[in-house]
């Protein structure tokens, strides 16, 4: 009987023990388990505070920049207000009919003719156009334009004008606000010097606006619409462009030229002072002849008198009597 319960009482020892060892095992795993679960999830708790405050960050920031920005202008290309401006030579063989497909080119691009000054002289004919062509076609029409001729001379300028649009804008916008509070206070005028004041006030503000706007207005037909201001040469026309050449033969013809510019000249002066010369001059240059004739003919001869005679004197002193011997 004692070995049994010995046994039995080992056995309960031994079981307790383990049950013993499976709890301790047990909460020693739950407690690493809640130990990861809890360092995992503090990085994650850090990482959307994190997200949440950029994101914050970022709408204020947005906030602050529309605020701040409200009146900056667009720096996207197609949003900007650029002036283009173009100058061209091109020689042709027929500047007239060249002229009508200029014309018509510029026509077909949705734009029109500003200016037409020509000169016909055959060969040396010469036509100057300034046409005036939508923005987005601008450089279209200038290579259509190049294809007439041989083209010797092309200038394209381009101005940015969107901070004075936006600047203007701005002004703009004040100065309503100005002119509504100025007709306010006229509405509300009582006496006839307040009446008076409050009307020049109001006349000088909406002076100012309608500047402003014509200003904008001036601006935004330049941007809208550029300028193109070519020149059509005839074949014989001579171009600046050509190489400077030396000799006698080029010596002399330039020094034939110069004599029949001066020339030109000489007589251009001449023919303006003739009509002086006849009014004036004619009866000046009779005066001087008359004058040279009287200093010629000198004064009338006087006859000479002939030797004075001599004054009396006293009478010779007469010799004494002399007595005889």
């Amino acid at each position: 009987m004692d070995g049994r319960e010995r046994r039995r009482r080992g056995v309960r020892l031994t079981a307790a023990a383990l049950v013993a060892l499976l709890g301790l095992a047990a909460c020693g795993s739950g407690d690493s388990g809640g130990n990861k679960d809890s360092a995992a999830s503090a990085p994650e708790a850090a990482s959307a505070d994190k997200d949440r405050a950029g994101g914050a960050a970022e709408q204020g920031g947005g906030q602050a920049e529309q605020g701040g920005g409200a009146g900056a202008p667009d720096l996207r290309v197609d949003q900007r207000s650029i002036i283009y401006t173009g100058t061209m030579r091109v020689q042709v063989d027929d500047v007239d009919a060249a002229a009508r497909s200029a014309i018509a080119t510029v026509t077909a691009a949705g734009g029109f003719v500003g200016g037409d000054q020509r000169r016909s002289a055959d060969a040396d004919a010469t036509a100057q156009l300034e046409l005036r062509v939508p923005a987005a076609k601008f450089y279209g029409v200038v290579d259509e334009l190049a294809k007439l001729g041989r083209q010797e001379r092309r200038e394209i300028d381009t101005e940015d004008v969107t901070e004075q649009v936006v600047d203007l804008d701005a002004r703009i916008t004040t100065q309503r606000a100005r002119v509504e509070s100025a007709r306010r206070l006229l509405a509300r005028a009582t006496t006839i010097t307040d009446l008076v004041s409050l009307e020049n006030e109001l006349s000088r503000r909406e002076s100012d606006l309608a500047s402003l706007e014509a200003k904008k207005e001036r601006l935004a037909d330049l941007a809208s619409l550029s300028t193109i201001t070519v020149s059509l040469v005839g074949p014989d026309v001579s171009t600046a462009d050509e190489e400077t050449e030396i000799g006698f033969l080029v010596g002399l013809k330039g020094g034939w030229k110069v004599f029949l510019t001066s020339m030109t000249v000489l007589l251009t002066v001449l023919g303006a002072v003739l009509p002086w010369l006849l009014v004036f001059g004619v009866p000046l240059a009779v005066l001087l002849v008359v004058l040279r004739r009287r200093r010629r003919r000198g004064p009338p001869p006087v006859t000479p008198a002939g030797p004075a005679a001599p004054l009396p004197t006293a009478p010779p002193p007469v010799p004494a009597a002399r007595s005889g011997p």
